[in-house]
């Protein structure tokens, strides 16, 4: 509870000093005078301000946020000889550069920060496929379970190595938002020599390339034996004599190849009795097994109550220094075109708002990603620090997104938006920010209770 707590206030801590330190320094930069750089909102619990013309720095209780106030004439009468110094008389590009340097600063810390994980190193799963589910572009391409990738080309000509899943599922990502077909050399399983398969990535939309893209190939996860974990007492698992270490060789007459294809029938046949064949301690035994029907969005799937599949096979990955660094650029580009395809499919109902994740989800991850190491940690900060970069260039009046809009419609027509039309859209702005953030913490809640 204690590292989880210190690893959530490090996260925001972070990530509001670094967004506000861009546009402080910026600002400072084009001659604009700072008034505060705070940390946090509400009662003051720590203060430093060298001269009582400079900078005050403060430290706030409740540090969900932070801001830079500056001179502006819009908000207090300023002195005329301190009126070259007020952000308001500043050029245009200049006060778009003060608002664009906070998200433009998580995303160069996104970009350190993955650089820092790559040289240290993490384990991540090998580039070992599952079964490719029936009908889908990996099994047109002739994919097969079991099958290691080792290279990859978008010409055909030039190829790259292969280091882990995460490797591999980046690259798809990119080869489907540039409409590029992806070829790779696979080694099935039992040793054969490599061949060359080619995905038809070309066949999707860029708008397709979210965190569902995988299953869209039909690829999922990697792969992983189709052994049963943890069997929950008196689920449905149990109640048909399913027990953890179970292998399962066939449902229904039909042989299972990995976790992925289990899963598959699993979801497929809710409440339906299958016959399952199972592999236990050297013997062969004969189940019925009958999945509990649950909803999920306006269907029904199956599921047995127990964990399916073991850990997939896993390889340290490391990178040199400017390859991690090169890494760390492209890894950013794909998480911001993620998230900002995300909330875009939030926002026209294709996909669901249950993915809005709020202060208690951030926690828990902090907290998870700290226990399992220092990569793992600065990969999730980087995520992290992507997100509220995306988030703050939403067209959104609070948001800085907001203000750049301001000032693309002051460059088009040569004057700037009215103070009554501001004062209108900042308060749409904030209702809107309010009902974000209530239904982020209303989703934080019900993953907390199960109900997610």
């Amino acid at each position: 509870m204690i590292s989880t707590l210190f690893a959530f206030v490090f996260t925001l801590a972070l990530l509001v000093v670094v967004h506000e330190y861009g546009h402080y320094r910026v600002a400072v930069a084009c001659g604009v005078k700072v008034l505060r750089f705070s940390v946090g909102f509400g009662p003051v619990i720590w203060r430093r301000q060298s001269t009582p013309d400079s900078t005050e720095f403060v430290l706030c209780a409740l540090p969900l946020g932070g801001y830079v106030r500056m001179l502006d004439e819009r908000e207090a009468r300023v002195n005329a000889t301190d009126k070259h110094a007020a952000f308001n008389t500043k050029p245009l590009w200049q006060r778009a550069a003060v608002v664009a340097a906070g998200p433009t600063a998580n995303f160069l810390l996104a970009i350190v920060l993955y650089a820092a994980a790559h040289w240290v190193g993490t384990d991540e799963p090998m580039a070992v496929l599952s079964a490719p589910a029936a009908g889908s572009i990996a099994e047109r391409a002739g994919v097969h379970s079991g099958d290691t990738v080792r290279a990859m080309s978008r010409d055909g000509m030039d190829w790259q190595n292969v280091k882990s899943f995460i490797d591999f599922s980046g690259e798809v990502n990119r080869a489907v938002l540039q409409g590029e077909k992806l070829s790779l050399r696979v080694a099935a399983g039992n040793g054969a020599a490599q061949r060359t398969v080619q995905l038809s990535t070309d066949a999707l939309e860029p708008r397709d390339a979210d965190a569902t893209l995988m299953r869209r190939l039909g690829l999922g996860a990697p792969f992983s034996d189709a052994v049963l974990g943890e069997v929950k007492p008196a689920g449905a698992g149990a109640r048909a004599g399913l027990r953890a270490g179970d292998r399962v060789l066939s449902v229904d007459g039909n042989s299972i190849a990995d976790a992925s294809r289990l899963r598959e029938l699993i979801r497929a046949n809710p409440a339906k009795s299958m016959q399952w064949r199972v592999s236990r301690s050297g013997q062969v035994l004969e189940l019925l097994v009958t999945p509990v029907s649950v909803p999920e969005g306006s269907a029904k799937i199956g599921r047995i109550e127990a964990s399916v599949g073991q850990p997939p096979a896993m390889v340290n990955v490391q990178y040199g220094f400017l390859e991690g660094a090169v890494k760390a650029v492209t890894r950013t580009w794909d998480m911001s075109a993620l998230t900002l395809s995300m909330f875009g499919k939030m926002l026209i109902g294709e996909a669901s708002l249950k993915n809005l994740s709020g202060p208690l989800t951030i926690a828990d991850y902090a907290g998870q990603s700290a226990r399992l190491g220092l990569a793992y940690y600065l990969g999730f900060l980087a995520i992290v620090s992507v997100s509220l970069g995306v988030l703050n260039l939403l067209p959104l009046p609070v948001l800085d997104g907001g203000h750049l809009m301001y000032y693309i419609f002051e460059a088009a027509t040569g004057r700037p938006v009215s103070d009554a039309w501001i004062a209108r859209l900042q308060r749409g702005g904030v209702a809107m920010m309010l009902m974000m953030t209530s239904l982020a913490i209303y989703n934080d809640v019900a993953r907390l209770m199960g109900l997610h």
